[in-house]
């Protein structure tokens, strides 16, 4: 007792300290109105078109997770305050946080989280890869009291901290896991800073603060409003004339948004442009094949003509920031289209070779879609495109499969040994992967616990491996670029372990209008 009256006199001289200005920058009664390029058909964190990082600045908001991540990708408690391991990786055990109820009031307990995770395990195939990865290792999951819960795992794995941080640790109250709760089936009901208040898929979600969040309410809006708007010329003018207070927009859209006055943030992460190769075509599964496209596509120019400022060239898919990124790759398949001539006749096409592209219907991938198209054309590799909605992207990996190569935006994972066998290994690519090395080397690190300094190492192997064996075709960087009025938004940091930013702690300045 002694210790938390010190505590809580500290607390009081720090907030007597503070000056009264920076206690009122924001306007709790606001309400954050973003409009986004992406969509969420349904808010059910284990449906699959919810693994794309993209969708999940909704979920992350309405659905708390068991572990969260920090900025920079590392755990901390989320409704686990504390987790361990034993002697050998093969049970993980979590203490939950105590006095913590979902949005419909029903209590957090061991019960919801074994009722979370076996609707996730049943689910098998229908869920996200990203849930199957996670379920997929678990044997048995236990519990003792009401605030523990042992899972017990096939095999060593050290992942876990990582993967109950991303979809499968997201919780939904029990109460709404019935027979038929699934996808469009499901009552949106989390834990999170954030409750539903009315979905529309693939329009807008409109939710409302959580008062009895257990992370507090102090600065976060009364409102968040999530507006799917496909048109980036909508988005920039909503918060031109006010209708948005935060827009994501288009890289080529920056100077214009500064010329407006706008404010302009640009958040670099973990996500990329990357060509996918269906290495089962019996082209794309030579490697010399692969090797003639990297020497093809002059990264350079793409990201100066491209990237309008938020653009790196990059042939690896981790940010510079990332422990992950190993920078002695950027140099390894330099522009040179001579070479990619010389590769593709010792692969046996000395006349070139006919591909076929699901480019996604729209402006972004098909400037930078008809750009790769034209500096592959030079080195002999004909592209033709078969243009199909963005919603059909998953036909690229499901059965019948369409398309030789498909661009897309590569979004981060929480682990990056998870963006490898997301990526590359053969559990999550229908083909297979490339070269048996890579799930040797995934296996390995999955054995490692994430503070384990050789678990590091054998990440840059896999780096090299995946680069040298060209198991994707990484083209630039991409930066999550924002914009909004002056003093409008605070507290937007980067979040580089996904695509989409989290937006749970930001505020609505005071003399935002």
């Amino acid at each position: 007792m002694q210790v938390s009256a010190r505590a809580a006199l500290l607390g009081a001289l720090l907030a007597a300290a503070v000056p009264a200005a920076a206690q009122t920058d924001f306007n709790p009664n606001a309400t954050l109105v973003y409009f986004d390029a992406v969509s969420n058909q349904t808010l059910d964190p284990q449906e699959p078109q919810n693994n794309s990082s993209f969708s999940q600045g909704v979920l992350m908001a309405v659905f708390e997770p068991l572990i969260l991540l920090d900025e920079r990708g590392m755990p901390k408690p989320g409704l686990a305050q504390s987790w361990e391991y034993n002697a050998d990786l093969t049970v993980f055990t979590m203490k939950l946080r105590p006095n913590v109820t979902f949005h419909d009031g029903t209590k957090l307990d061991a019960a919801a989280v074994v009722r979370n995770l076996e609707r996730s395990t049943a689910l098998g195939n229908r869920a996200g890869a990203a849930t199957m990865e996670t379920m997929s290792q678990v044997a048995a999951i236990e519990t003792e009291g009401d605030d523990i819960v042992r899972v017990r795992l096939k095999a060593p794995s050290g992942q876990m901290p990582y993967l109950f941080g991303f979809q499968a640790g997201m919780m939904v109250s029990p109460a709404a896991l019935g027979d038929n709760a699934f996808g469009a089936g499901l009552k949106p009901i989390g834990a999170g800073p954030y409750k539903v208040r009315s979905f529309e898929s693939n329009v807008r979600t409109l939710t409302v603060r959580n008062d009895a969040y257990w992370g507090g309410i102090e600065g976060r809006p009364a409102a968040f409003e999530h507006h799917f708007v496909p048109e980036a010329r909508a988005r920039i003018n909503a918060v031109r004339s006010g209708q948005a207070n935060l827009a994501l927009i288009e890289a080529r859209q920056i100077a214009e948004a500064k010329g407006a006055g706008f404010s302009v943030q640009i958040n670099e992460k973990n996500s990329t442009w990357e060509i996918q190769v269906n290495t089962s075509r019996e082209h794309m599964g030579k490697l010399k094949v692969r090797q003639a496209m990297m020497h093809a596509i002059d990264r350079q120019a793409l990201s100066d003509a491209l990237g309008y400022g938020a653009s790196k060239p990059t042939s690896q898919i981790f940010a510079s920031a990332d422990p992950a990124y190993v920078k002695a790759l950027d140099d390894r398949y330099p522009f040179d289209q001579a070479k990619a001539k010389r590769l593709l006749a010792e692969a046996g096409y000395p006349n070139g070779i006919d591909a076929s592209w699901l480019l996604l219907n729209t402006a972004e991938y098909k400037q930078i879609g008809e750009a790769v198209q034209s500096m592959l054309g030079e080195v002999g590799i004909r592209i033709k495109f078969d243009i199909v909605d963005v919603s059909q992207y998953y036909t690229f990996r499901r059965p019948p499969q369409r398309g030789d190569i498909l661009m897309v935006r590569w979004g981060g994972r929480p682990d990056p040994l998870q963006t490898f066998q997301e990526s590359s290994g053969s559990t999550a690519i229908p083909w297979g992967s490339v070269a048996p090395e890579i799930d040797t080397l995934i296996g390995k690190a999955r054995a490692m616990v994430p503070n384990d300094p050789a678990r590091l190492g054998v990440l840059h192997e896999l780096a090299k491996v995946t680069t040298e064996q060209v198991s994707h075709i990484t083209l630039m960087t991409r930066s999550a670029v924002y914009a909004y009025r002056p003093g409008c938004i605070l507290n937007l940091p980067a979040y580089l372990p996904t695509g989409n930013d989290r937006i749970n702690d930001t505020k609505v300045g005071a003399k935002c209008k």
